[in-house]
């Protein structure tokens, strides 16, 4: 084992005993907080927005299946992960630019960060996958893809749930069912809304909205590329034991 392979190791054993954390006190409370104020939301609404991005997802999915490279091959992990880090640089830089532009146009285009910012999240996923060797036409790897988004914005307990079916994944991908419509959409969009909601309530204030935007987009991007790089890790070392 190379000495980057070896730190990439141990940086995965440092990650996996971080989600494997039980909630704390502060995490249980939010949690309460947050279902609180969902509980005072109508039905009607929980349904709509479950709707609404269940839709964008699938969209978004789709269409950057269409447009992802083919599955890297013959390369070692240092060399994916040069590459990958290059990728989420890209996408990190793109997502605070948009971030500040639409933070400084004001509410309507504050709201429109919102799907825009789910864009680049996924197609950096798509591209993470492509460059570990994965390929994305298989229906149960953009079911890992949603799993990797889930891990990177849930709160601390959907964490332990999420992972346990990624650190099993071989085992698991074989109950996965073969609709995409039966995914747990509702807890999907619902922890994606209540872990970003403070993070970017701030984009829709005036004179602050574009610094804020910037900084949160290039955060939420950052985190989601590690989550991914820990989560390929972990399935590469599964394969490519390490002596």
């Amino acid at each position: 084992m190379t000495s980057a392979t070896a730190q990439a190791y141990s940086e995965l054993k440092t990650w996996q005993k971080r989600m494997q954390e039980k909630p704390s006190l502060l995490n249980r409370l939010a949690r309460r907080v947050q279902a609180k104020m969902n509980a005072l939301l109508p039905e009607k609404v929980h349904l709509a927005l479950t709707a609404a991005i269940k839709q964008m997802v699938r969209g978004v999915l789709f269409g950057s299946m269409q447009m992802t490279r083919k599955p890297l091959a013959e390369s070692s992990l240092t060399e994916r992960e040069e590459l990958i880090r290059t990728r989420i640089r890209y996408y990190r830089n793109t997502a605070a630019a948009e971030g500040a532009v639409t933070g400084a146009g004001g509410f309507l285009l504050g709201l429109a960060d919102f799907p825009l910012l789910l864009s680049l999240k996924l197609k950096l996923l798509f591209d993470i996958a492509a460059l570990y060797g994965h390929d994305v036409r298989d229906y149960t790897e953009r079911l890992y893809l949603l799993h990797i988004f889930q891990l990177a914005f849930s709160s601390q307990q959907t964490r332990n749930e999420v992972y346990q079916r990624i650190a099993n994944w071989e085992t698991y991908r074989l109950t996965l069912p073969t609709d995409v419509n039966e995914f747990d959409w509702r807890t999907f969009q619902q922890e994606y809304r209540d872990y970003i909601d403070l993070a970017k309530m701030a984009q829709l204030i005036p004179v602050i909205g574009a610094a804020v935007g910037a900084v949160a987009n290039y955060r939420l991007l950052v985190q989601l590329g590690e989550t991914a790089i820990q989560c390929y890790r972990l399935r590469w070392f599964a394969v490519n034991k390490p002596e």
